[in-house]
């Protein structure tokens, strides 16, 4: 659930730490991510209850998702643990966590958030990087009245 609040990288997930996340403004503080830079990206109002759950039961430290002795998370251990909530919830087709990513991206897109703030939210330095949700999804075309049919020919 946090992986795709917040379009974040394996990495990402990984290296969250209990203070990164801010349930009063409904964000996540990314620390050093791709390119040693810094970013906030959005936390989702249905994962606040989801972690305090969590919380009471693992009681984590410091590290958001705590293994053995309190050390991070391998990223073989969060790959397998979305790969397998994958396969019980029935998807047939190979996904990810950076699946998660992708669709975090492409439903913002979809929903109308301006590709700029996506930009910013997955810690894009190029809006180039962005601009390849534009070509994932064609929801929306329907509504689009073509300039052709406008014309009085």
């Amino acid at each position: 659930m946090i992986t795709y609040s917040g379009g974040l990288r394996i990495s990402e997930v990984i290296n969250l730490k209990i203070k990164d996340i801010d349930s009063q403004r409904m964000q996540i503080f990314v620390r050093q991510a791709k390119g040693r830079k810094d970013r906030y990206t959005l936390l989702s109002k249905k994962v606040v209850p989801v972690l305090r759950e969590y919380f009471r039961e693992y009681k984590p430290k410091e590290w958001l998702f705590e293994g053995v002795k309190g050390r991070q998370y391998s990223e073989s251990s969060i790959y397998t643990i979305v790969t397998e909530a994958f396969q019980k919830a029935g998807i047939k087709k190979h996904a990810s966590p950076h699946t998660l990513r992708h669709c975090f991206g492409t439903h913002l897109l979809e929903n109308g958030t301006d590709i700029r703030y996506i930009q910013v939210l997955m810690g894009h330095e190029s809006i180039k990087t962005t601009e390849i949700y534009t070509h994932m999804t064609t929801k929306g075309f329907d509504k689009i009245e073509n300039p052709l049919d406008k014309l009085e020919i």
